[in-house]
């Protein structure tokens, strides 16, 4: 059996089956985000500075009331999470200019670093093979920072 849905651009789109057979494993979001960081070559927050200068782009999904709060994160690319995937896909027509280089190391940072590993671990799997999260994320490299 085949299920339908419209996608997000009006267009239908097909999802597999359905059989239970079929079904992949259900994760906890702890055996998840473990399964994520397995690919990832994380950042420790002391050195995020240096990857920026090596050519690194820098993407902090931090919502805007986060943002707002906290500080911005100085030479970072902010893109919402709810669009990152179609900003930085090499094949969107929706992507971001910036992303001309699907080599190129790519540095996710949200709050805490959790959401950041689950993003990267996506972005890995849409090609873009060196993306990474910031250990920590924001809360972290701002601590960090505080004994500068």
């Amino acid at each position: 059996m085949n299920r339908s849905h419209s996608s997000d651009d009006g267009g239908a789109s097909s999802q597999g089956s359905l059989d239970p057979g079929s079904a992949p494993e259900t994760l906890t979001i702890d055996q998840l985000l473990e399964e994520s960081r397995v690919g990832l070559e994380r950042v420790h927050p002391s050195d995020l500075e240096q990857e920026m200068a090596a050519g690194a782009l820098v993407v902090d999904t931090r919502p805007a009331d986060q943002r707002d709060r906290d500080g911005d994160l100085p030479g970072a690319v902010v893109i919402d999470r709810n669009v990152l995937e179609w900003r930085l896909d090499p094949s969107s027509p929706h992507r971001l200019p910036v992303v001309d280089d699907p080599d190129r190391r790519i540095v996710v940072v949200c709050n805490e670093g959790y959401s950041s590993s689950l993003a990267a671990h996506t972005l890995q799997r849409l090609g873009l093979t060196r993306a990474t999260d910031l250990i920590g994320g924001f809360q972290a490299w701002a601590a960090l920072r505080k004994f500068d």
